[in-house]
C-alpha cells in the first residue's frame, strides 16, 4: 500500500516493483512506514530531506530545553571561619552559573551525635546567598550528611533554614 506523492492520504495497492518504479518517476524515495500491517505500507517522500528536517527538529527542541545542572559543595560540622567563607563565595558563584547547588555538612565519627552544629551551618550558607537563591528542599540526613538543595533566585528567597524535625527545639536548646 503507498500514500500518494503529493502528500495526499489516498492509499494505492501495488506490487512492489510498480511502486518502485513510480517513486523513480517522481525523482522520490519509497520509504516503508508500518512493516507489520498486511499489505505493508510505505511512502512515497524525499528521505534526505525528511532526515534533514527531523533533525532541524531535534536541534530545536534541544536548544529549547534548560539543562539543571546539579553541583555540590561539601562542608564539616567543625569548618573553620575562612573555609567557609570560601565555600560561600563558591556557592555565590555557583548560583549566579545558573547550577543549583546542594550544600551537605558530612559527618566523621560522633560528629553526628550533633546535628545541632550541621544545622548552624547550613543556615549560614543559607542566608550568607539569601538573595541569589530560593531553598529548594529543607536540610534532610542523608547517610552520614545533612544536606539542603538551594536554587538560583527566582521568586522567592531563602527565609530560614530550619532543620526538620525537632531542629527548633535544638535550636532553643543551643
Amino acid at each position: 500500500m503507498i500514500g500518494g506523492a503529493d502528500g495526499s492520504t489516498e492509499a494505492i495497492v501495488l506490487p512492489l516493483e510498480r511502486a518502485l518504479a513510480m517513486a523513480d518517476e517522481h525523482g522520490l524515495d519509497l520509504v516503508e512506514v508500518s512493516p507489520n500491517q498486511n499489505p505493508p505500507v510505505c511512502k512515497l517522500l524525499d528521505y534526505g530531506r525528511f532526515k534533514f528536517v527531523q533533525a532541524k527538529k531535534a536541534k530545536e527542541a534541544r536548544r529549547s530545553q534548560t539543562r539543571s545542572e546539579q553541583r555540590e559543595v561539601q562542608l564539616t560540622p567543625r569548618i573553620g571561619e575562612h573555609d567557609i567563607e570560601s565555600k560561600i563565595r563558591t556557592v555565590r558563584d555557583l548560583l549566579t552559573g545558573g547550577a543549583k547547588v546542594k550544600v551537605s555538612v558530612k559527618f566523621r565519627g560522633r560528629e553526628i551525635t550533633h546535628p545541632d552544629l550541621a544545622v548552624k551551618v547550613l543556615r549560614r550558607v543559607a542566608e550568607a546567598v539569601a538573595s541569589q537563591a530560593k531553598l529548594e528542599r529543607a536540610p534532610t540526613m542523608e547517610a552520614k550528611a545533612l544536606s539542603i538543595i538551594l536554587a538560583p533566585a527566582g521568586s522567592q528567597a531563602v527565609a530560614a533554614v530550619v532543620g526538620g524535625k525537632g531542629a527548633d527545639a535544638q535550636d532553643q536548646n543551643a
